[in-house]
């Protein structure tokens, strides 16, 4: 696992960072951890983005009939 040092952090911030952590039942570094790992996932807006450029890619696809390849293959 990597480590990260943050320096020179408001007194208020690390304050309300503990108090974040200890109503959730957490040690501030669990607490930090689990902010970080939120902040680091993508937002609602990139994962729409990226679906939009697959949706992209596959515009120019052929549309298949599932069902009547089914009965094709039954009656084979």
């Amino acid at each position: 696992m990597a480590q990260v040092i943050v320096r020179n952090l408001d007194k208020a911030t690390v304050d309300a960072l503990k108090a974040r952590a200890a109503a959730q039942g957490r040690s501030l570094e669990q607490e930090l951890r689990q902010v970080l790992a939120e902040a680091a996932m993508p937002t609602r807006s990139e994962i729409l983005q990226i679906a939009g450029s697959i949706r992209a890619l596959s515009r120019h696809t052929i549309s298949v009939d599932l069902n009547a390849l089914l009965r094709e293959d039954r009656d084979r």
